[in-house]
């Protein structure tokens, strides 16, 4: 596991495909207050499912405001509308770069690229990868507000996976499904009962899962919106 600091200035932790032959890459963007390291770990349970994923955790780029030993994709709270956010849009803007500058390196296009956040990384998750042709996007403990339009060359929105706690008092679960009326593209979730903020061993089951899904030929089942159990 190693960090490394990209031309954006992003950097974090790292772990290889377990293969030896990236094939697939798996972005984890972690929440407020925390870091790369809060995720990184989730690519040692999904491993064997995805053998030929590597695997990488961006630190956020500011320190947080609330957490100093932490970092932020953007402060909290947000005022106005969040798409005019300059801290958002700003946020938005490195991770896109990011993303393009990691497919480059591994020589992958983005269909081979998965998008994994919790809590604010969740956010970061879904808007960012409803702007580009990834393979599937998962959303712990998160919501959006508004996604942005996508990208005109682009044919379907990517599957998207959202999972939740409905004892979370960070980001009630009512976000959640106000986040489902506003997607228009293959959706599925859980609801962990008595979860609160965090990510549950069903939920990182159903995330690998997904991946795993969404990596294959299998991808273009996802059509409907759909609940799924643990």
């Amino acid at each position: 596991m190693t960090a490394k600091l990209t031309e954006q200035g992003l950097d974090g932790p790292r772990i290889a495909a377990a293969s030896g032959t990236t094939r697939q890459l798996v972005i984890f963007l972690h929440g407020y207050g925390a870091d790369g390291n809060d995720l990184i770990g989730l690519a040692q349970q999904w491993a064997a499912l995805l053998p030929d994923a590597a695997f990488v955790a961006p630190h956020a780029p500011d320190p947080c405001a609330q957490a100093p030993m932490g970092r932020q994709w953007y402060p909290i709270p947000t005022t106005g509308d969040p798409h005019d956010n300059p801290d958002i849009l700003a946020a938005l803007d490195g991770l896109d770069r990011f993303i393009t500058a990691e497919c480059e390196a591994a020589a992958l296009s983005e269909i081979s690229v998965g998008l994994v956040g919790f809590s604010q990384g969740a956010r970061m998750a879904l808007d960012a990868g409803l702007r580009r042709n990834c393979a599937g996007l998962i959303g712990y403990s998160g919501t959006t507000l508004e996604p942005p339009k996508p990208r005109a060359n682009r044919a379907m929105p990517p599957p998207i996976l959202l999972c939740h706690g409905d004892a979370d008092q960070v980001v009630p679960i009512d976000a959640m499904f106000d986040t489902l009326g506003r997607l228009t593209g293959p959706v599925r979730w859980h609801v962990a009962a008595g979860l609160g903020h965090g990510i549950d061993q069903d939920g990182l089951a159903l995330g690998g899962k997904f991946l795993a899904t969404v990596f294959s030929k299998d991808r273009d089942r996802f059509a409907s919106p759909v609940a799924l159990k643990g």
